[in-house]
This record gives structure tokens, sequence and C-alpha cells, in this order.
């Protein structure tokens, strides 16, 4: 079983990751409404991805013959400016579950929980990853600015995520 305190900080985490879900969820709809079908593809992707990752935080706390509540999943909101406003919003927010995902981390750490220790170092990797695909489309859409001609064949190539 894990502490209190752990117990806690992974229940808000999984609550997070569900609403990160929605959150990707939230602009697929409206990137699919724009017909950018292959970015509302890839956030749709990004959507179940974040959904997994609770489920996983779900598992392991349920592994460790701990407690899970489910709390109420927040609506997202937020402006709908263009494609590179979308994924400046996705970079700040996953920056946001990366801090979160550290203090998992060091909370662990403080309490020499190892096994929670190394569970989560799964999930730093992962939150490199995302920051980095992101901001690696984010350059991308700074760089083509308004050209629809790129927009079209990135919205292509996004489309192509499995």
């Amino acid at each position: 079983m894990v502490s209190e305190k752990i117990n806690e900080i992974m229940n808000e985490q999984i609550n997070k990751e569900f609403y990160s879900g929605y959150l990707y969820l939230s602009m697929s709809a409206h990137l699919k409404e724009l017909g950018l079908f292959g970015f509302a593809s890839w956030t749709k992707i990004q959507a179940k991805e974040e959904v997994e990752h609770g489920l996983k935080l779900l598992d392991y706390l349920l592994e460790r013959n701990s407690f899970v509540t489910l709390k109420q999943i927040s609506m997202p909101t937020f402006e709908y400016n263009g494609v590179l406003s979308i994924f400046n919003e996705i970079y700040e927010h996953e920056k946001c579950i990366t801090k979160s995902v550290m203090e998992i981390a060091k909370l662990a750490e403080d309490e020499c929980d190892r096994k929670t220790l190394t569970f989560i170092d799964w999930f730093i990797e992962e939150q490199v990853e995302e920051e980095q695909m992101v901001k690696n489309i984010i350059k991308r859409l700074e760089l083509f600015g308004e050209d629809k001609t790129s927009l079209l064949l990135m919205d292509q190539e996004l489309g192509s995520r499995e």
C-alpha cells in the first residue's frame, strides 16, 4: 500500500490525465470542424494516450492495494484561435502535466517509496517525449506562418500518426 500522501497525489494525477483526454478531444472536434482532419486525428490519438496514462496510474494504485478516488473531470475551456494557438495551449498543458509528475517523483523520493519512484520514471520519460514532439510541431507552424499549402501538407503528415 502507498502512503496517504502518495495515494492522494496519484488520484489527482489520474484526474489530470483524464482531463487531458477531454481537452484533446475538444481540440480534435474543433480541428475537424475546420477541415483539418490530420490535426484532428493527431489530437484524438493524443486523447486516447492520456486516458491510457490515467488507467495506468489507476491500475498501479490497485496493484498496491490502495484506494482509487475518481473525481469530477472539469470541462476544458480555451480560446480557439487557429492551429498554432491550439498547439501552444497543448505545450503549456504538457508542461503542467510534467510538473505534476515531477511532484509525484519528489514525494516518492522523500518518502523512500522506490516502487512508486520507479513506476513514475516511465511517466517522466513520456512527458519529455510529448513536450518535445509538440514543441517540434509548434516550430514548424511558426516557420510556415499563414501558408495554407504548408498547413495542408502538415495536416496530411500528422494524419498518418497511428
